[in-house]
């Protein structure tokens, strides 16, 4: 029979797990001295991290193969360490020292969203200057544009745009060759004129819009809404940017602990159809523009890592859930619960992240004589619910 004091034999309950020491060599090399621990038994010394970290980034790449030679790309930054850290691994890949070098031209666009997450003016002016000055020592082009120029947008974001058919008739192989008989590189010269091009101007919005970006958030009663609505928003101002200017990818910052709170609060959200485009490597919902995340291996840990020890520049700007508690939104309740679990169970974020892969976006059967599936007007995602099921839906739909 159990007994409240019974002696199990001094067995504890609450063992600690023992923790693991840096008196060890790197897994790599077995020669240098190990300076960091990404896992239990994953440890690296400087240079073979640094390596590691760099072929993670090539590799996915290289894997996916949907940037082609010459191609624009559009890196979005938001300033954190994910985002800053995929800007240095572009530079890292077109820098004259990389064995193979990357071949797209890239551009950085940075959102000011401010105006809906309660900044003063003085402090979006001194955050826009901060990056500003890591973008110009780049030496790419640049895009600073306020989230209030989202008023201004005109209707055909909305819409998802047609692919050029040239691009898809060429194999991989195809426009690698043809990228080295014509090796056309940006010069020196033609960076700095496509920068000069390009000012703080583009982030200036009229006081009509500004008033107009407030009482659509003033409106929202949640911050669950609020959080949901900057992001659709950020994508659209995102989106028309790259189309405006000839770029047909986008490069996201999202890491792969990112991602794991994302799909399970997008399946709190009733975004569960949507998972494979959220989360996947490639988002073709747009069709001539393509959403990539090339940081999705990576966890926020090794980001935060890399950008310690290798001083990844990076400007920290609070946002709307800046110095909010556990339960203020679902995004924020599901960040906490994942990160806490993750510190118990290291292999939580890992596993959720695989998961996500095996997620694919089923297509309806379409036939000639067919409707086109429904597409939902902000996001356009397919809709996963038939019109003619329930008068719910017509409800939703028509409110």
């Amino acid at each position: 029979m159990c007994e409240v004091e019974g002696d199990y034999n001094g067995l504890e309950c609450n063992q600690k797990i023992p923790v693991p020491t840096l008196n060890r060599k790197c897994m790599k090399c077995k020669e240098g001295a190990a300076v960091l621990i990404i896992r239990v038994n994953d440890a690296f010394c400087r240079a073979c991290f640094k390596e590691y970290f760099i072929h993670k980034f090539r590799a996915m790449l290289g894997k996916n193969r949907v940037i082609f030679p010459q191609e624009k790309v559009l890196l979005a930054v938001s300033g954190g360490a994910a985002s800053c850290s995929m800007l240095s691994q572009v530079q890292e890949g077109l820098s004259r020292e990389a064995p193979k070098k990357l071949r797209f031209m890239p551009g950085i666009i940075y959102i000011d969203d401010g105006g809906a997450c309660g900044r003063s003016a003085e402090e979006r002016q001194r955050s826009n200057a901060l990056l500003k000055s890591i973008f110009t020592e780049t030496g790419f082009p640049y895009f600073i544009v306020s989230l209030e120029q989202v008023f201004s947008l005109p209707a055909s974001v909305l819409v998802p745009g047609t692919s050029d058919p040239d691009p898809s008739n060429l194999s991989y192989k195809q426009a690698v060759d043809q990228y080295v008989k014509e090796k056309q590189t940006l010069t020196e010269e033609n960076v700095a004129s496509a920068v000069a091009q390009l000012s703080m101007g583009d982030s200036a919005y009229s006081p009509e819009h500004k008033l107009a970006l407030e009482r659509l958030f003033s409106s929202l009663k949640t911050l669950t809404a609020k959080e949901d609505m900057l992001q659709t928003l950020r994508q659209h101002l995102i989106l028309h940017i790259a189309r405006e200017n000839g770029y047909s990818k986008v490069m996201m910052g999202d890491s792969c602990s990112r991602l794991a709170v994302r799909l399970l609060s997008n399946i709190a959200l009733g975004r569960g159809a949507a998972l494979a485009s959220d989360t996947g490597f490639s988002d073709p919902r747009y069709g001539d523009v393509v959403i990539v995340r090339p940081m999705r291996d990576y966890s926020s840990k090794e980001i935060a890592f890399y950008s310690r020890m290798f001083n990844v520049p990076s400007v920290i700007i609070s946002g709307l859930d800046t110095k909010t508690h556990d339960k203020a939104s679902i995004q924020r309740l599901t960040e906490s619960f994942v990160t806490n679990l993750q510190s118990d169970f290291p292999s939580t974020v890992s596993t959720i992240y695989r998961t996500s892969e095996k997620l694919h976006t089923v297509m309806p059967p379409q036939s000639q004589s067919a409707e086109p599936a429904s597409k939902c007007l902000l996001c356009l995602c397919t809709l996963d619910t038939k019109e003619d099921c329930t008068s719910e839906y017509e409800f939703c739909v028509s409110a």
